[in-house]
């Protein structure tokens, strides 16, 4: 039982996603919650922008597991689906390559079975081992360990026969090559990781969980964007007691003889039994937590590999929604290179000339993403984050912009004569913005030794009362993960000390 002056406070740094599923948990179990955010709006990197007309959503565009978030408000005494209308994709996503050839994912089997017959029949034996494979590798990667706390690295040492089994130590890339031999499908099979921040010629082939996921449980988009699904956790939190406080920028998490004690932000203290820090996890180490012996130094976040940096373009039109009727919601745009490209943004921290994009276009799905008659878009390209030191996106983003206007243009073309809105995040941004190390976009890369107990852990094992939600921590990136992370954490956290009374009285 906590014997704190403030016992039953909570404080929670940054309204991402996986903040507000840890306002949502510890409000159900009986804590006063305040969540502190330094933007405008909720979601953190799952906010959006509004420009003429034009809602921009910033960052994920994709619910790969409903599941998790129907779990969380089920844990709220809510129904998920009264309040977010989530739409299934059917195709999830269309892949294109420099010759023209095309590849759609789809939520059946048989479909996908005439995919790879199409585009590569000699790879159709090798592409349903994958598939077997890759539920085998859910059920250890995501089921046994994302949805447990891996702070106590016995639970890593028991899952290491079937990681020796699954051949965990061999990259995601080298797992799809070593089942189809067609370049592109080994692209098809292996490019998951990036939106989750690893290189895929490096991450472990557990990611290939990701094939078995999108199959089992389908991509879907949220009408209203990844924004409304954070408005409607607001929402939630508020009906607890608790309260969403933003444009406040945390400067301090306290602490007292080993255990968290305040939060400090600017003149304000706000006293606090628990504290969760959804900020990324190299920030709330290196600039949140003053003085103190502990395991992540500043010198050991340095020599960390951290995910790839993001360069994207946020752009309307005007009157051309019967236009360009061949580009779908989620259009991925290869350039000539693949693993070259990997080595350059991963390996060598190079921006090349040459690029690959992924390319949204919501208002194929929600008309109301743009005024009427025109789109939305966004075109993401990865790139070096700003560690390398090697760019200056100050003096480079007009001129990278153009060289992303250039691939689409063979897509869309004429697009840039109907503009009618612009918004670009550079990786630059992505450090003032979110205050991401080396403008990360997804924190720690989720290497396998930077991964479970390797990683910052969801309770701190300096002070006392502080836990991690969010990308850096376990289990990791995309919008299954920090939503995990935030049931993990959770899981850790007593019921506040009022709550656990009414508990023992019942």
């Amino acid at each position: 039982m906590f014997t704190h002056p403030h016992n039953d406070s909570a404080v929670i740094i940054g309204a991402g996603l996986g903040g507000l599923a840890a306002a949502m948990r510890l409000g159900a179990k009986g804590w006063r919650v305040t969540v502190l955010d330094r933007l405008d709006r909720p979601g953190g990197r799952g906010s959006s922008v509004t420009r003429n007309g034009h809602r921009f959503d910033l960052g994920p565009t994709i619910v790969t597991m409903p599941a998790l978030l129907e779990e969380l408000w089920q844990a709220c005494g809510r129904d998920f689906h009264s309040d977010i209308d989530l739409r299934p994709m059917d195709p999830f996503y269309e892949i294109r390559w420099p010759d023209g050839s095309q590849f759609r994912a789809y939520p059946d089997t048989e479909r996908m079975i005439e995919e790879v017959r199409r585009l590569s029949p000699g790879d159709l034996r090798g592409y349903l081992r994958f598939l077997k494979g890759a539920e085998a590798r859910y059920r250890i990667g995501f089921q046994r360990l994302g949805r447990i706390p891996m702070h106590d690295i016995r639970e890593t040492l028991k899952v290491l026969p079937a990681f020796a089994r699954l051949r965990a130590d061999r990259s995601i890339l080298a797992h799809a090559k070593a089942h189809v031999r067609d370049p592109r499908l080994r692209m098809a099979l292996s490019f998951h990781p990036l939106f989750i921040g690893g290189d895929p010629a490096h991450v472990t082939s557990i990611y290939a969980l990701v094939s078995h996921l999108e199959k089992s449980y389908g991509v879907h988009y949220a009408m209203g964007g990844v924004q409304a699904i954070a408005d409607a956790m607001v929402r939630v939190i508020e009906a607890q007691g608790g309260q969403v406080r933003l444009g406040v920028t945390v400067d301090e998490i306290e602490a007292e003889n080993g255990r968290v004690t305040a939060v400090r932000a600017g003149a304000d203290r706000l006293p606090a039994a628990v504290v969760v820090s959804n900020a990324d996890a190299g920030h709330t180490y290196a600039h949140l937590l003053k003085g103190g012996k502990r395991r992540w130094t500043k010198a050991k976040l340095d020599r960390q590999r951290w995910s790839m940096g993001l360069f994207v373009w946020y752009f309307g039109t005007a009157g051309t929604r019967d236009k360009w009727a061949d580009v779908g919601h989620h259009t991925i745009i290869n350039g000539p290179r693949y693993d070259g490209l990997l080595r350059d943004i991963f390996i060598r921290g190079k921006l090349a000339d040459d690029m690959s994009l992924y390319l949204h276009r919501p208002s194929v799905t929600e008309p109301g993403v743009a005024p009427d008659g025109g789109d939305t878009f966004y075109a993401l390209s990865p790139v070096p984050h700003l560690g390398w030191g090697g760019v200056d996106w100050a003096q480079e983003t007009d001129r990278y912009r153009r060289k992303v206007a250039a691939v689409l243009e063979q897509h869309i073309p004429g697009f840039e004569d109907h503009l009618s809105a612009s918004h670009i995040l550079t990786p630059a941004d992505f450090e003032s913005r979110y205050l991401s190390p080396h403008g990360c976009g997804f924190s720690i890369e989720p290497r396998i030794l930077q991964s479970a107990w390797f990683r910052p852990h969801n309770v701190s094992e300096e002070v006392a009362g502080l836990y991690l939600a969010g990308a850096g921590t376990h289990p990791g990136a995309g919008l299954p993960g920090v939503i995990s992370s935030a049931e993990v954490l959770a899981g850790m956290v007593p019921p506040a000390p009022a709550a656990a009374l009414d508990l023992a009285a019942e």
